[in-house]
């Protein structure tokens, strides 16, 4: 009687390792590795690529203008127009671009400007930081080649609860994107700048 324990045991451990997962208890809203199964399947469905065609930049375009991707994830470039919004503060260019699914609720507007200096883009971020009002939802370091060169926050906007803002600097350049909360939180984090 105790050998055929055993012999149960055994197996039992056994067939773990031939038929993993078979003895993890899942709830029904989650996966084995704890994340929620409805979370996991929104992320998969959503796309990774536009599905509409990013809009020609002008034949003039300065080398920052052309930095600017065609695309990030499911956003194609459908704007950019020079700006002065951050006028005040002396860049040495700016523009305003508009990132769009093909869906205008889904929008992110783009802000970029460019100092000669990183101390004075750095002025610019931290004047744009706190500026911001909203609720902390994310900040850190930017890093090109696992060096430092920069700064990123991203805080609820205070006016509209559903929309969120991201500034981040990487050396003389300062980028402020806006539109929804989770069109911002996708988008920042695979900018390529």
């Amino acid at each position: 009687m105790v050998i055929a324990a055993a012999v149960v045991i055994i197996l039992a451990v056994l067939s773990a390792f031939v038929w993993p997962g078979w003895a993890i208890k899942k709830d029904a809203g989650t996966t084995a590795q704890g994340g929620s199964s409805s979370q996991q399947q929104s992320a998969e469905t959503e796309p990774t690529t536009p599905t509409i065609e990013a809009t020609a930049l002008p034949d003039d375009a300065t080398e920052l203008l052309k930095a600017m991707p065609d695309s990030v994830l499911n956003y194609a470039r459908t704007k950019a127009d020079a700006s002065t919004t951050w006028s005040a503060a002396s860049p040495l260019e700016e523009y305003t671009l508009t990132y769009s699914t093909g869906e205008k609720a889904k929008n992110v507007t783009l802000v970029a400007a460019q100092w000669s200096t990183s101390d004075s883009a750095k002025t610019q971020y931290d004047a744009l930081v706190a500026a911001q009002t909203g609720d902390e939802q994310a900040s850190g370091n930017v890093k090109v080649s696992g060096n430092v060169t920069g700064a990123y926050v991203v805080k609820a906007d205070a006016s509209d609860a559903k929309k969120s803002v991201a500034i981040w600097q990487n050396d003389t350049v300062v980028f402020q994107a806006t539109g929804t909360k989770e069109a911002v939180e996708r988008f920042y984090q695979k900018f390529p700048m």
